[in-house]
């Protein structure tokens, strides 16, 4: 069986046609979507206290709520800017399988996901650059290394859905928390409700190519491919703690050691493994892993 005949399974064509309608049906223009106001304010939170790095540790109690606040706003810059860099990244792969032999049945999603996503691009740099000043810089594990094209192509949407995943944990819970200002409440909104349809196509497709690339490998490339996955779910959650962020933030204590601190707190861990739970869970019920522990 072709790779292109591992995408045309009624179940997998029905989701690709189904998502695609409902982008049509959604479309909308970013350019004129949102309302800039100037500046946002400095005395409300950002983020949402219990999605910043130094929630439920010592941290955050040595911490005023001005200073908290003030964290919440660079933290804030610190996830747009992985969207922007972790967007950039699978527009690129994207656009090199549109319209291929092999990714033949998926490309009509894919002219939806490419316009979704240049738009979500152009909206967290708008943010990052009107309220920061700046787009932090990528920080990005090995790539991987060129092998069995089934097992690069497999890797690709893994990481591409772990990412969606992840940032749509932050998504819905910011979406939602009319704590914050509306413009931070309408971005994590609208991302939330792309990434949902995003979220659904990019399972089917993991799905597809893991069951093409058993096929081609032996189990022991299998447990590396699992391990590599891991390393990265491991890297994107590390990246959310930047010490750049905590610098700019003009914390009384050092950013590094806080860095260390707060990544070694025992409570982040159980703050971790509520982030990551949903994609675990998926990648172990489709056998892709082996277990369903999160991470250390």
């Amino acid at each position: 069986m072709g790779l292109a005949d591992c995408f045309s399974s009624d179940k997998v064509m029905r989701i690709l046609n189904k998502v695609s309608t409902k982008s049509v049906e959604d479309h909308y223009n970013p350019y004129n979507m949102f309302v800039w106001p100037e500046s946002l304010p400095a005395e409300q939170f950002w983020m949402p206290p219990e999605l910043m790095t130094i929630h439920g540790t010592p941290a955050a109690t040595t911490l005023t709520t001005a200073q908290q606040m003030e964290l919440s706003k660079w933290e804030s810059i610190n996830f747009y800017s992985l969207n922007i860099h972790g967007i950039r990244e699978l527009l690129v792969e994207v656009c090199r399988r549109i319209h291929t032999s092999s990714f033949g049945p998926p490309s009509e999603f894919f002219h939806h996901f490419i316009e979704e996503e240049n738009s979500h691009l152009w909206i967290f740099a708008q943010f990052c650059l009107r309220y920061g000043g700046k787009i932090y810089p990528e920080r990005r594990m090995p790539p991987i290394g060129k092998g069995d094209p089934a097992v690069e192509q497999f890797m690709i949407f893994a990481k591409i859905l772990i990412f969606e995943e992840i940032v749509d944990y932050f998504n819905m819970r910011m979406a939602g928390d009319e704590s914050l200002h509306p413009l931070v409440r309408e971005i994590n909104r609208v991302h939330h409700h792309d990434e949902s349809r995003h979220i659904a196509c990019s399972r089917e497709l993991v799905e597809a190519l893991y069951g093409n690339m058993k096929q081609c490998v032996k189990p022991e490339e299998l447990a590396k491919v699992e391990d590599y996955l891991r390393q990265y779910i491991v890297s994107c959650v590390e990246s959310l703690y930047n010490p750049s962020a905590y610098q700019d933030a003009n914390l009384p204590l050092n950013a590094y050691q806080l860095r260390r601190d707060v990544l070694g707190d025992a409570s982040r861990k159980t703050a971790h493994q509520a982030m990551l739970k949903r994609t675990v869970s998926f990648f172990h019920s489709r056998g892709i892993f082996a277990t369903d522990a999160v991470m250390a």
